[in-house]
């Protein structure tokens, strides 16, 4: 510039002769470059469905000229095979109607012959807007006989909402009262008097179907309208005609009865064809099977001793009385030589050749002992787990079938898909007792009474995996608990018992549908009851917890807790966990971030799923109110050291759907985000991850964590002592002493006038929500305090009760409470 000024530097050749001069063309000299920067990058967008997208973009200046392409997910993108694209003589890129396929990462590449630049990526997303399906037909009227309600309802799936489109505007139901006309059966009248004696000798009588009339499809009256009867008692002979037809009646009269007494003769010669018959049959059976044979063993010694060979009967128990002789041929060999009378000296062979010499097979004989505490059932060595008989329990005659209840039991569990710590059993008395899945939240009380005086159950708990079952859930439901079995199922209850199950709903949010469902044996689920909807056939009582359910059933099964929102108001309680490998030798680091649903057996699944992967959970999980919106989970990543580390991810965030979520059909949801050091020697991590719902609540977690092998996993189940119990039995499993419950009954049940009794203690307990319930136990108090004791099994403290009593004026109690328990 100093030499030749501002202007482009250039060349031109210069040839002379004698003829003349002649010049070049000018030939410029430019130094090519291309800067770093765009003049304008291309920003991400979220667009309707069918709209216009523009992204603009400004490359950065260069000479020559830069040539400007797009790339549409790391693909270069043309317009000529796609025409939904144009880009712009100014290089802008522009998608005609966005189509849901056009949701991707956009980028704007520049280049030249010196360099090529990439702008930032611009992340288009297509969303749709919810629309209402039409509604459904109204549902009958609840109450078939008076005011009652009927709902319709509609889903916002036309279309569904999707990458946060917005929810339908309105109520996804409606409710109507509805008023049904009972119907009216219709009832006789009183008789009319016998009217005047006819020429045919008979009188009648008639009535009317109107003390009420049938009215909105009423039955009709049964039985006759007109009746009548011979008004002279059959003396009544008017002509000879009259005589003559009597003579004649009196004739066919004749021949019916020679008829009968034929067919009696033939069925009597018959039964005694029969009885004939059986006596042959039997005195055969007798040559057959009382035959005396000679003991071998007696004969070896000397001294031969009639036994009575017997034939093994199936339904012999396994279990005899003590105090009878055992019998020698209970499941003992069955003998396979041939049988021979001994009275019939044609029959009779030499003793030598008889079979009857050989050695005795091997009798095996099961009886059980009172002293030993346990007998063998002949089951599958995997019945173990399944407890024993209590010690010093004397089993008499009538506790056979008990037994063999307990093997069927035993034998139905073991067909049933169990994994470690997710099932348990033991058997109970009618001192009753407790089933505790450890790090679940699930149990079963057996209050005592519920098993029959004198009698053993084999009782079971099962959690099911959800990937196992079919989901109870339908249309709207979404499942609120894990779905539990007990069992087994049929066996007779004197009481109700309690399950305890972990819900995940929100339940200060009056914007819910509760109903509990159980599994039939088809495999199909039915409801049992609707919360806020029993009526006195309702076989169960559900107590809802701010966490939890406690269920009084009549009748063990499979069950589960499911809801259905009224509005978009209704909330679902989940808990975020996150983990990190326990062991990272490369430059990758993995978060997981899981959105389980907020019950223990949730977080505990999870925690054994990544103990196989390598895993270890980072901190406390924490609690997210998820909200029934159709606004999907959004997760993203924050203030990563640049220097030491760099995400992985190419766009903004990560979302996970709201469905995934709502329904609850699959149990371990997570988002992955993978990280990569620069160098292995960056032992440490700082970060921030952002988890929350769009338009929603969210959580923020500040990591810091250290990439050594000695370390110190968080365990959310440390500060729960004990809870490797899953067996208790009798007096161990309540914290009420019997002597104390039984007089609180006695002080209780017995109905007052100023209402000082069960109901007043339920009421203090709050568990009053419907009291019909337990007015039709025979024990309302003993079922009340049945119901206590599941929702205290972890505090056990009877102060609460104590102060409900004291507060109800039974300071008698108190005293009771103090002298014979421990407050």
């Amino acid at each position: 510039e100093e030499l030749f000024g501002l202007e482009d530097y250039w060349c031109q050749c210069v040839a002379w002769s004698s003829v003349g001069t002649t010049k070049s063309r000018r030939a410029y000299v430019r130094i090519a470059y291309l800067r770093k920067n765009f003049d304008q990058e291309p920003l991400g967008k979220e667009v309707p469905l069918e709209h216009e997208v523009l992204l603009q973009c400004r490359p950065p200046e260069g000479v020559p000229p830069a040539e400007v392409e797009w790339l549409k997910n790391e693909d270069v993108l043309d317009p000529v095979q796609d025409s939904n694209f144009l880009i712009t003589i100014d290089h802008n890129l522009i998608i005609k109607q966005a189509r849901l396929s056009d949701t991707a990462n956009y980028t704007c590449v520049s280049k030249n012959i010196v360099a090529k630049r990439r702008s930032t990526t611009a992340t288009v997303i297509v969303y749709v807007n919810g629309g209402w399906s039409s509604w459904t037909e109204w549902s009958p009227c609840s109450n078939r006989c008076g005011r009652g309600w009927q709902k319709r309802t509609r889903t916002c799936t036309n279309p569904a909402p999707l990458n946060g489109g917005t929810f339908c505007d309105g109520q996804p139901f409606q409710k109507s009262a509805c008023t049904t006309v009972c119907p009216v059966d219709g009832g006789w009248t009183e008789w009319s008097k016998w009217s005047a004696c006819s020429t045919d000798c008979t009188h009648w009588r008639s009535r009317e179907c109107n003390m009420p009339m049938p009215k909105n499809g009423g039955k009709d009256c049964s039985g006759v309208l007109l009746d009548s009867k011979n008004c002279t008692d059959g003396l009544c002979m008017q002509n000879k005609r009259v005589i003559s037809e009597t003579k004649s009646h009196l004739l066919e009269s004749t021949k019916d009865v020679a008829f009968y007494a034929g067919l009696v003769v033939a069925v009597f010669i018959f039964i005694i064809l029969l009885m004939a018959v059986g006596v042959v049959l039997y005195r055969r059976s007798c040559r057959e099977f009382d035959t005396d044979i000679t003991d071998s063993s007696a004969a070896l010694t000397g001294g031969f001793h009639p036994v009575n060979f017997k034939t093994s009967r199936p339904d012999n128990s396994q279990l005899l009385h003590p105090s009878i002789q055992p019998d020698l041929t209970v499941n003992a060999n069955v003998y396979q030589g041939h049988m021979y009378a001994l009275q019939d000296s044609a029959d009779k062979i030499p003793m030598t050749n008889s079979p009857l010499l050989d050695p005795l097979p091997n009798l095996k004989i099961k009886v059980f002992n009172s002293s030993t505490g346990s007998s063998s059932l002949g089951l599958h060595d995997g019945t173990n787990l399944l407890g024993a008989i209590p010690t010093g329990t004397y089993l008499g005659d009538n506790n056979i079938l008990n037994i063999r209840n307990q093997a069927l039991s035993s034998q139905h569990l073991l067909t049933l898909p169990q994994e470690p710590g997710y099932s348990v059993a033991g058997t109970f008395g009618c001192l009753g007792g407790r089933l505790t899945l450890p790090d679940t939240g699930v149990s079963l009380l057996v209050p005592h009474g519920a098993v029959p005086q004198g009698k053993y159950y084999e009782m079971y708990l099962i959690l099911n995996k959800r990937e196992h079952a079919v989901l109870p859930s339908e249309g709207t439901q979404t499942v609120l608990s894990p779905i539990v079995t007990c069992g087994p199922p049929g066996l007779l209850l004197c009481r109700p018992v309690i399950l305890t199950i972990p819900h995940c709903a929100d339940v200060a949010s009056s914007d819910w549908i509760f109903q509990l469902k159980t599994q039939s044996q088809q495999g199909n689920w039915e409801e049992v009851v609707t919360l806020d909807e029993e009526t006195l056939n309702t076989p169960c009582y559900c107590q809802l917890e701010a966490q939890t359910c406690h269920i009084l059933l009549d009748h063990l099964g499979t069950y589960a807790f499911v809801g259905e929102s009224y509005s978009r108001s209704a909330i679902k309680r989940l808990q975020l966990a996150i983990f990190a490998p326990m062991l990272c030798t490369s430059l990758e680091y993995n978060l997981k971030i899981y959105c389980l649903e907020d019950t223990p057996d949730a977080l505990k699944e999870v925690l054994e799923l990544e103990r196989t992967l390598g895993g270890y959970l980072l901190e406390e999980p924490k609690p997210l109110l998820f909200k029934d919106s159709y606004h999907n989970l959004r997760l993203s990543i924050h203030d990563i050291p640049h220097s030491l580390w760099r995400s992985k991810l190419l766009a903004k965030y990560q979302e996970i759907p709201f469905y995934h979520i709502w329904s609850g059909s699959q149990r371990a949801l997570h988002c992955t985000f993978t990280l990569e050091r620069h160098n292995v020697s960056s032992a440490e991590l700082t970060c921030k991850v952002c988890v929350r719902q769009v338009e929603g609540e969210g959580q923020i977690f500040q990591l810091h964590t250290t990439l050594e092998e000695n370390f110190k996993p968080f365990d959310p189940f440390c500060s729960h002592p004990g809870g490797s119990v899953t067996t208790q039995l009798g007096p161990y499993a309540f914290k009420i002493p019997f002597s104390i419950r039984q007089k609180i009954c006695n002080s209780l049940d017995a109905p007052n006038s100023r209402g000082n009794d069960w109901r007043l203690l339920a009421q203090k307990l709050c568990v009053d929500r419907y009291l019909n319930y337990f007015a039709t136990k025979a024990s309302p108090t003993g079922v009340i305090l049945d119901l206590w004791e599941a929702m205290h099994q972890d505090d056990g403290d009877l102060n609460t009760l104590a102060s409900a009593l004291e507060e109800m004026g039974k300071s008698e109690m108190m005293v009771v409470m103090a002298t014979e328990g421990d407050c």
